[in-house]
């Protein structure tokens, strides 16, 4: 079967996935807070956020803010802690897959995309904070925390390394330098992040085909073969 191209049942299984990711792993008051901070600093950027502006995307007080939260360094590490907590529960249930490396490297791809169109705010969140930490456009005691959580964001990118290398050793994939190939594939699957907006009209089928398009873009790059059935 080519690449990109799929029976009907695998589109009803990647439907499915979508459903079983939790928006959030914390207590409602948290995740409105969190929910909030994401789109303030996904607008706005980290410095021209205030715990005021996020206090008022949630037409709270900042005092329901500084309840839960330090600072709005605490705040941000916390969205960038919770993006990553997501991406790693879209994963989980695929990890172990029966047959081949690259049907698998497929339902995980699928989901994270869809990561990072369901849940963009927070995704871009932490690629502000990767952007951060790489620039040292931090305090020192905020590099202790960033460092812990681009650790935590390393392990997860481990997880897909670990697959494609799987699937180039069964013949499936085709491509040279590990680092480079990885990061480029990364490149590809997070893209939505800074290019999606929703459509008006626009359906969960939709957003699921675009996420199918991204995949498929993520798989040639990665000299993806002809797709086989297992035995």
């Amino acid at each position: 079967m080519p690449a990109g191209t799929k029976p009907d049942e695998d589109r009803e299984d990647e439907r499915s996935m979508t459903l079983r990711v939790p928006e959030q792993m914390l207590d409602h008051a948290r995740a409105d807070i969190l929910s909030a901070a994401a789109t303030c600093f996904m607008e706005r950027g980290y410095t021209e956020t205030s715990i005021d502006d996020v206090a008022h995307a949630l037409g709270a007080t900042k005092g329901r803010i500084y309840h839960h939260f330090r600072s709005k360094a605490d705040l941000f590490a916390s969205v960038f802690r919770a993006g990553m907590e997501m991406n790693f529960a879209a994963i989980e249930p695929y990890r172990a897959l029966p047959g081949r490396a690259s049907a698998r490297w497929r339902r995980m791809a699928f989901v994270h995309v869809m990561q990072m169109i369901l849940t963009r705010a927070f995704q871009r969140t932490v690629w502000m904070g990767v952007e951060m930490h790489l620039r040292g456009a931090t305090t020192p005691q905020q590099r202790a925390v960033m460092a812990e959580l681009i650790q935590f964001r390393s392990d997860y990118s481990a997880i897909f390394r670990e697959v494609i290398v799987k699937a180039r050793e069964e013949g499936d994939f085709d491509f040279g330098n590990l680092s480079i190939t990885n990061q480029l594939m990364f490149m590809t699957l997070n893209s939505p992040i800074f290019w999606y907006a929703p459509r008006t009209g626009e359906t969960s089928a939709d957003r699921e085909d675009l996420a199918r398009q991204v995949v498929t873009c993520a798989w040639r790059g990665l000299g993806g073969k002809e797709e086989r059935k297992d035995p």
